[in-house]
């Protein structure tokens, strides 16, 4: 697609992604083809909170190998991508934009790895629905970006980490994750973020407290 451009990202090189030259004049370009308002193309850039889970499961395979993995909010596919690449043995990428899923089946395709793209709106179902898609880990590269969100996705995230799975979560401190809720497992430093994010320069990874302890990458 025009406006695309296959790149690495400085914090997870490891990992090709097709991202927006630049995302504004992007997003204009496909309300045009469109010929109608469109949600914001997130997946067409890596957000620091993915970029910072992404580096983290590569940094501790043994967080996601050999265990099935949501990646929620999945966006470009850049977490998911590398659960895969650090040897989970399924990966189901969640994202209800349609156009994030063509983007997924693409970044997995260049990187020569498997990943099961799924548009449900899973903050919409019930726990015991959600258990059907049996995660052992479920990742959350960058979901906080707005509070409306924000106030979904943090209690699914809890009740997933209540029912004995492993949960990971990266933000770039937009302060909406309360931290007697949740705590610091590693922080990365993250450059060249746009918009709202410009100004940032880390990412931290998260998990809920008082549940399973993560490794600390050395």
């Amino acid at each position: 697609m025009d406006g695309l451009r296959l790149t690495r990202t400085g914090l997870v090189p490891e990992v090709q992604l097709f991202l927006a030259e630049d995302p504004t004049i992007f997003w204009a370009r496909l309300e045009a083809q469109a010929g109608h308002k469109m949600p914001a193309p997130f997946w067409a850039t890596a957000w620091g909170g993915g970029q910072a889970v992404a580096r983290y499961v590569l940094d501790a395979p043994e967080t996601v190998a050999g265990r099935r993995v949501l990646d929620l909010g999945s966006g470009s596919g850049l977490v998911a991508i590398a659960a895969a690449m650090a040897g989970a043995s399924v990966v189901v990428a969640n994202d209800i934009d349609p156009y994030a899923s063509a983007a997924i089946r693409a970044n997995a395709r260049v990187n020569g790895v498997h990943v099961i793209p799924l548009s449900t709106d899973l903050l919409d179902l019930t726990p015991d629905a959600i258990a059907d898609i049996r995660a052992e880990v479920v990742l959350a590269g960058d979901a906080f970006y707005n509070d409306q969100l924000a106030d979904r996705v943090l209690p699914f995230l809890l009740a997933a980490a209540q029912r004995d799975t492993l949960v990971v979560a990266g933000d770039p401190g937009r302060g909406r994750i309360p931290s007697e809720d949740w705590q610091v497992v590693t922080t990365y430093p993250v450059s060249s973020l746009i918009g709202e994010d410009a100004e940032l320069t880390a990412a931290s990874v998260l998990t809920p407290r008082n549940y399973a302890r993560l490794p600390v990458p050395g």
